[in-house]
Order: structure tokens, then sequence, then C-alpha cells
């Protein structure tokens, strides 16, 4: 057998004691796939016979699968066949009859599942893309004693699954998670080095060094609808500390979730008109709660009435199909103000990204409260025809709930006309 020796960062020391759960995230030229690639390939040695799968939620073909990196690095490492490694189409071959397989967790169901319970490795790779369904499949299957889970992926959003299960809040008994950067890799190539440098320099590109690179959360999403005035307004300070004007009035802006089902998500920013400026104070989002909840929101946070207008959307005033009274009634019985806006017909979705990107220059938002609506507002984007190459309108995913209901305070906007001049901001590099 070749004399196999697994080269280690210092970053991923941590990672080489057994645990359940093991995980890497990080930036670009980190090393985090050549990590865990050689990991497995050194536990195949120790441990004859182990059975290894390298997961992705998509995997359509092998040419979206770790399989070429574990070839490249059983050659880096001159390891073959006289080392028990045999390298098929769909598999390798492991000394002791062990296993490397690779799948995608969309192809599986509960029952498929099941093929995965004798598997002592299993590695998911762009972890950030695993569905909380995959997640919940995968992690009661892999069953074997001494089985580990590992995960590497580049952040995208706070919450997807794999960030909420290993780095918010509890994550699971046995768990060992690393942070890697592109700093972190003594074997960093002079080829990265110089695209790093590219990136920060380049102003179109500068914005998204923090996620690139550095391992960063997603902040504006390429050909989202409003990322270049969300840059903007973060580089003119106009994502900073705003405080209520208890002069003016406050207004709400809602979206309804339109499945009728109780699964909907209710959306809501809270903002003041003030002078030109639109002051957003607040943001909420629910998804299969009552009334009750939305109204115990507003009044913990302060937003009751009297001074406070609602605003609903088209459907505010007949969304009775999952609760025995309308949205608007509710509201009105509860002793808010509240307003209807007509339903804005056909491209009512246009109008209301149009109206918002009119408005978001005169935006003001408090940064501590409004976190998930801005990271909404920098993901919410185009869906695309991939075969046609041409754009079918809004993608309506997580991101458009938030996105419409700011969207209705822009096209309100219009009809409010401010009672006072306004106040200053408080905001330490904003002008006396």
């Amino acid at each position: 057998m070749a004399n196999f020796e697994l080269p280690v960062a210092g970053v991923f020391e941590p990672l080489l004691q057994p645990s359940r759960y093991k995980g890497a995230y990080g930036g670009r030229g980190s090393a985090k796939s050549w990590f865990f690639a050689d990991r497995l390939i050194d536990d195949s040695l120790a441990l004859p016979g182990l059975r290894s799968v390298c997961i992705r939620e998509v995997q359509k073909d092998l040419t979206h699968s770790a399989k070429q990196l574990l070839q490249d690095r059983l050659l880096h490492h001159n390891l073959g066949e006289s080392d028990g490694f045999r390298v098929f189409k769909d598999r390798i071959e492991t000394p002791g009859d062990g296993l490397i397989l690779f799948q995608g967790m969309q192809d599986h169901n509960s029952e498929s599942v099941k093929s995965l319970e004798n598997i002592d490795r299993a590695w998911v790779e762009e972890a950030q893309t695993l569905s909380d369904r995959s997640l919940k499949m995968l992690r009661p299957t892999i069953r074997a004693k001494n089985s580990e889970l590992w995960f590497s992926w580049n952040p995208r959003r706070k919450l997807d699954p794999v960030d909420v299960m290993l780095r918010q809040g509890v994550v699971p008994t046995n768990s060992i998670v690393v942070q890697a950067n592109w700093n972190d890799n003594p074997w960093f190539p002079d080829v990265l080095e110089q695209e790093r440098k590219d990136c920060l320099a380049d102003p179109d590109e500068v914005d998204d060094y923090d996620h690139i690179w550095d391992g960063g959360y997603v902040s504006t999403v390429k050909g989202a609808y409003y990322a270049r005035r969300l840059t903007e307004a973060r580089s003119q300070g106009r994502v900073t500390e705003v405080t209520l004007d208890p002069l003016m009035g406050v207004h709400v802006f809602a979206d309804i979730g339109g499945t009728g089902k109780s699964s909907d998500a209710f959306a809501m920013w809270v903002c003041q008109f003030v002078g030109t400026q639109v002051r957003v104070l607040d943001c909420y989002e629910a998804v299969g709660q009552d009334l009750a909840t939305h109204l115990a929101w507003l009044r913990l946070r302060g937003y009751e009435t009297p001074g406070t207008q609602m605003w609903l959307p088209h459907d505010g005033a007949t969304h009775d199909r999952v609760y025995s009274v309308s949205y608007e009634s509710a509201f009105t019985e509860a002793g808010y103000e509240v307003e209807v806006v007509p339903n804005q017909g056909k491209g009512a979705a246009m109008a209301r990204i149009e109206a918002g990107r009119r408005v978001f220059p005169s935006v003001w938002f408090n940064q501590s409260t409004t976190e998930s609506g801005l990271e909404a507002l920098g993901w919410y984007h185009e869906k695309i025809d991939k075969v046609r190459n041409v754009g079918l309108g809004p993608d309506h995913d997580w991101s458009s709930h938030l996105a419409d209901a700011f969207g209705l305070m822009a096209i309100a906007h219009k009809q409010v006309r401010p009672k006072a001049a306004p106040t200053p901001i408080k905001y330490a590099g904003w002008g006396q």
C-alpha cells in the first residue's frame, strides 16, 4: 500500500476527532472540499469496508458530484488499485469491499432513502442548497454505529436548513463546526489570490466579496430587482438607526399569502412618511399563524391604535377562506384605520416593483429590526426560463411576500401627504 499521509490545514484539525456531525463553512478557496475528500479517502484506508455516500440536493449526473474531485485526490496521493481503490462509472470501490456512492437527495423519498441506512459516512456537498425535507430524511437514516454526517458549504442565508441546524441556536449533540476561508488555506493558489484581489477592486463585484471570499451571507442576488438600490442605501448610510417620530402617524403595509391554506404567509412593513422620507421602522413575517398572532406582534411593538393605519392588498377584503372573518374586518374591529389598495390589474407585480424602485432613494431602514426584510429585498428576483433565456416575471419564493408588501408601501406612498417637515434621523454619520 502507498505511504499515505493526510495533509491538514490547521483550521480543520478539530474535525479530525470522531463526531456525529462535522461541518465546515466559509468562502471560496478555503480547501473545504479538499479536506473532506482527503478525509473520506483516509477513513477508507483506516477502516476497510467503510461505506460512504457523497450527497447533493440535486444531482442530475455525476458531473454534479464529488466523484471527479475524489479521483483527482486519489491521483494526487498516488493511490490506486494496488491500494484497494477502483474507480467505476457510478461509484468508487475502496479497501475491504468498501464503497463510495454519489446521490442526490431529491431523487429519494421516505422509502428509497432507507437504502442509506448502512452508510458509515455521508458527506453533503454544497450543503447550503439542502432542503429541510432532505435534511429531515437524511439525519435519522444515517444510523450505523459510529456513523458521521459531514457538511461543507458556502453560507447563503441564515435560514438555510444547514445553517439553522449547525450555526443557529443549539446545535445537535456531538457536533464540531469550523469556519474556513481563503486565508486559512496554506495552499491557496496564486491564481485565486489574483481573482480575490480583482473582486475587491471591481466596483461591480466588491459588494459580493464578503459572501464569495469571507463566507458571509448573501446580501443581494445578482439580477435582483432591488440589488443596486439596496447597495446604494447601505453606502449612503440609509441602513442605520431610525426612531419613531411621535408627531407622525404610523403606516403598516401587509401582504397576504394567496394559497388559501393555513400555511399562508403574512408579511408586514411598518413605516412613517416624514416629508419626502420613508422611514422604515420594522418588518414582520409569519407562516401558518392566525390574525391574533399578527395583532399581538403589533401591540407588543407599540404599533397600536389610534395613529396607526393598516394598508392591505386588494384581497384583504375577501381573504376569508382560512379565517372566519376577512383581514379588513378583523383589523377594523381591532381599532385600526384600514385602507384596502385596489387591484392594480394586469402587470400588478411589476407595477409594485417599479414603484419600489422609484421610492427606494427616499427610504431609510432601521437596521436592527428590518434585517429579514432587507434580506428579502436583496433576494427578490426574476424567474428565468433557462431554455429560452427569457424572464417570466418575479420568482414567487420565500422573499416575495415581504417584497410585495414593500411594493404596496411604494404604491401607497403617492397617496399619502406628509403633515410635517422631517425631523433628524438618529444617525451619527448624518449631517447636523
